[in-house]
């Protein structure tokens, strides 16, 4: 039986990464993301039998809309990895509008949450019964960057979301897990390696990335564990970026 994954923001970064080492794997996988000429492009580069769909992460509609096509086109779901997410401009905490901490909130939590209620009820009514959640975390789920209160605050909460995820799937056989990724170089990071970021100490310094395909590779681990093994949480990170020294 092939096996269906669902990836969010899976046009690009991470989110593309991730699609084409799954279809590699032997996932048929359903790219989501809300730019359709960018997922179809993305759809090129997986490979044969990927699937782009239109879908905002923010609007329970267009979520809802999403798993319905998933399960009318393939009937179950096995995988959803939770990629999507946005961060607010580095600036001071009092600088912050409420429409950007808004945004960021209704992308990288609610967002999140969309996508595993519409996989819960998939999952739980499939045969055969059951799938796995990855839940894409941050090393800001631990550590904060100056001026990330909006992306951090975030990412805590998405820790949370997985470890009541995993509770609340034991009984229906959904596993969930949560990957945290630390500086992969991707569009969204392209400051760390040019320009620099800025340290806790006031300094701004250029910072060591790693290949997405990396974290690809250990997604595709932890969506290839039979559903009785469980990786909860997970860390991949450039080894020489500045994380342990500032925690």
């Amino acid at each position: 039986m092939v096996k269906v994954a669902l990836v969010t923001g899976a046009g690009s970064g991470i989110g593309l990464a991730v699609s084409a080492a799954l279809a590699e794997a032997g996932f048929t996988v359903v790219l989501a993301g809300r730019t359709r000429a960018r997922l179809e492009a993305a759809a090129g580069d997986v490979g044969a039998g990927a699937v782009p769909v239109e879908c905002d992460v923010r609007d329970p509609a267009s979520v809802a809309s999403t798993f319905a096509e998933v399960e009318s086109r393939f009937g179950r779901l096995d995988l959803l990895f939770n990629n999507a997410g946005i961060g607010a401009p580095p600036v001071p905490l009092e600088e912050l509008t409420p429409e950007q901490w808004a945004d960021v909130v209704a992308t990288n939590l609610n967002g999140a949450f969309h996508c595993t209620r519409e996989a819960f009820g998939l999952m739980k009514r499939q045969s055969p019964r059951g799938g796995r959640i990855v839940n894409n975390g941050s090393l800001s789920a631990y550590v904060p960057r100056p001026h990330s209160a909006p992306y951090t605050a975030t990412k805590h909460a998405i820790t949370g979301l997985t470890r009541s995820t995993a509770l609340d799937g034991r009984p229906y056989d959904i596993a969930c897990g949560q990957i945290d990724i630390g500086n992969a170089a991707t569009e969204m990071t392209e400051p760390m390696r040019t320009t620099g970021v800025l340290q806790p100490d006031g300094s701004r310094m250029t910072e060591a990335t790693c290949d997405p395909a990396d974290v690809a590779r250990a997604v595709v681990y932890m969506a290839s564990l039979p559903l009785s093994a469980n990786v909860l949480f997970m860390t991949v990170m450039a080894t020489k970026m500045p994380f342990v020294g500032r925690g």
